[in-house]
């Protein structure tokens, strides 16, 4: 039997005077997925999008800063990522998401659970930090956060050859990487140091207070949250669980049938769990 590929919903959304850009498609429990701090909604999630829809309502976003949404203050930091994902939530009258986060992503979903605690229903963190200050030693949070400002200075095609390669696996395709990278020329330099600033805080003390199920998803050859970031976050969350996928830092793009399969199962485990 031939399936038909639904076509997703672009919308817009105003969250306290921020743009907010989206994609949705499907039918069923919704999912949001939040990308990482280069790309967008789409360009990240688009095998999710496609593979997911049959069975859930998939809402990727585009983070203030990144894709078609606006930037927000530079100092919005995490919490106000985190209260903007509040108000995207509410303003598409998504009940109870399962919520999705890649890199920035996860770190903005571990926050989102710890500020509004009612509001997700589980967590599912690939490739994240707690803060690159809660997940890396000092220097190299640090560094990390001196290379991003001064990332965000630099020419379109200058800051995707400096970062694109730091993504994938050695066995990703080409065409995949092109693809990617061709999403990130478009980055905001304002929303950028935005996003960067956000993901550098500590968010270990949100770790322990994260009491919905959770799965953490990491890459064996992530070259920019090494497992060992995926192991400690496993340790400090109490219902969590840990997968390891033989790919780099975004291993949704890079492992799409294996990374849509463990989610999946993930999210059927919930749902039996809960009947």
């Amino acid at each position: 039997m031939m399936l038909t590929r639904m076509a997703p919903t672009v919308g817009l959304v105003d969250v306290d005077g921020v743009r907010i850009a989206y994609e949705k498609v499907g039918g069923g429990p919704p999912v949001v997925l939040l990308h990482g701090y280069v790309g967008n909604g789409a360009a990240t999630w688009r095998s999710q999008l496609e593979a997911l829809a049959d069975e859930f309502t998939v809402v990727a976003w585009d983070a203030p800063g990144a894709g078609r949404s606006s930037d927000p203050p530079e100092s919005f930091g995490i919490a106000g990522y985190a209260d903007c994902l509040a108000g995207f939530v509410g303003a598409l009258g998504l009940d109870r998401p399962h919520v999705a986060g890649l890199s920035f992503g996860g770190a903005l979903a571990i926050e989102f659970g710890r500020r509004h605690p009612s509001m997700p229903r589980t967590l599912i963190l690939a490739s994240a930090y707690a803060g690159w200050a809660g997940s890396l030693p000092a220097d190299a949070a640090a560094q990390r956060l001196r290379q991003a400002l001064e990332l965000a200075d630099l020419d379109p095609e200058e800051f995707v050859r400096t970062l694109l390669p730091t993504m994938f696996s050695h066995g990703m395709s080409p065409e995949r990487v092109k693809e990617f990278g061709e999403s990130m020329l478009a980055f905001h330099p304002s929303g950028f140091r935005a996003m960067a600033r956000a993901s550098a805080e500590d968010l270990r003390p949100a770790l322990p207070r994260i009491h919905v199920p959770t799965l953490i998803v990491s890459g064996s050859h992530d070259v920019r949250a090494p497992t060992t970031v995926a192991e400690q976050l496993h340790g400090a969350i109490p219902e969590s669980t840990l997968v390891v996928l033989p790919t780099g830092h975004v291993c949704n793009m890079e492992a799409p049938e294996e990374f849509n399969s463990v989610v999946r199962a993930f999210l059927h485990a919930q749902d039996s769990g809960s009947s």
